[in-house]
């Protein structure tokens, strides 16, 4: 088992919206030497043969060192089978990157890697990344509900055949990429191509600096100017309405983007951890399955250090502690994004964590 988990990268994005250029530029790339890409199929991405080192049934190795692996069946299995021939020396790599197919929901994946006890002691998610066609991508987001969970669920977002777009189209995309998931940052391909440096490292260590933090929870370093409530009101702060998941009459969102609801929060002091279990379950039995990503950094009573919490619906990493975390700074940020959950449902769930726990007084 090696000392750390292999950091394992996602690459996801609707049919067509340039995924299979862009894993095809990244096989050429000398910067891939030392990682193992799991794809569908060899077909799919079509390998050139001048690039090949050799090649076995389920196997190929590139001329950059980069090997490719084929999913045989069970991802699982091919995750396992490529760890057993590692630790016996027959191949080397440092890193993982998974593509899926162009309607896959990354969530199954996900729940692989954290839920499978074998796996999730020597792989690990760095993030998910989602491709986004800047020349046709608008009319998929139109058409195609799975294509806009992919965006919503993405730490970073691609942007592909930027060059086939006007300033105005790409400025009108990304804007609407934004209002999706706001905060993905998204990088350009050039002509399909892209640094392996700006898609790897994407989730915090326990070694990662604030300003890392800070840039995977997407919050800016301000302090919150709303005083905590006092007083747990409700037993079941984040109970649903029972029309949840169906849209009343004359209540139906315009657009696929429209079931799509973003919402943060910073709260100035460290949360009791009475509040933040409660939130925590009540948001899991509540709306486990529509809440895509929840991201945050978060400092509980009595902790000397925050912690990374990173969850994909009912999914959840183990908490990473921040260990090089200032100590001036006690400030909770967390971003929650939801499908298909009734107005206001986030931005009131996310307020009781502001809540305090009444102490009652004991007399013997």
């Amino acid at each position: 088992m090696p000392a750390q988990p292999i950091p394992v990268t996602l690459l996801t994005g609707f049919l067509g919206s340039g995924k299979t250029t862009l894993l095809n530029a990244l096989l050429r790339d000398p910067k891939m030497d030392r990682a193992a890409v799991v794809i569908n199929e060899f077909g799919e991405i079509g390998l050139d043969h001048d690039l090949i080192e050799s090649s076995t049934e389920a196997m190929v190795l590139m001329r950059s060192g980069c090997l490719c692996c084929e999913v045989r069946g069970d991802l699982a299995q091919t995750l396992a089978n490529l760890r057993d021939r590692r630790e016996a020396g027959e191949i080397a790599f440092d890193r993982v990157v998974i593509e899926t197919t162009g309607i896959a929901d990354p969530g199954p994946i996900v729940q692989t890697l954290v839920m499978d006890g074998e796996l999730s002691y020597d792989f690990a998610l760095d993030g998910v990344l989602t491709t986004a066609d800047a020349a046709t991508g608008a009319r998929t987001l139109d058409q195609h509900f799975e294509a806009v969970q992919q965006i919503a669920m993405a730490d970073r977002i691609i942007l592909t055949k930027t060059d086939l777009a006007t300033p105005a189209q790409l400025a009108r995309f990304e804007a609407r990429l934004a209002a999706i998931n706001p905060g993905a940052p998204r990088v350009r391909a050039e002509h399909g191509a892209i640094d392996p440096a700006l898609l790897f490292g994407v989730s915090p260590r326990q070694d990662s600096s604030q300003a890392q933090a800070l840039s995977w929870v997407a919050a800016a370093p301000k302090r919150a100017s709303l005083p905590p409530l006092s007083g747990l009101t409700s037993t079941n702060p984040l109970s649903l309405p029972q029309s949840h998941g169906l849209f009343a009459a004359g209540a139906k969102p315009t657009s696929h983007d429209g079931r799509i609801t973003s919402q943060s929060i910073e709260i100035a002091q460290p949360i009791s951890p009475i509040v933040f279990d409660l939130w925590l379950e009540s948001l899991m039995n509540s709306a486990a399955a529509d809440i895509l990503r929840l991201k945050g950094v978060v400092h509980v009573e009595g902790m000397t250090h925050p912690f990374a919490l990173h969850g994909v619906q009912h999914i959840f990493h183990p908490p990473v502690p921040l260990s090089h975390w200032p100590e001036s700074d006690k400030i909770s940020r967390i971003v929650v994004i939801g499908r298909d959950l009734p107005p206001g449902y986030l931005s009131e769930s996310l307020a009781f964590l502001r809540s305090k726990p009444e102490v009652t007084e004991h007399r013997l």
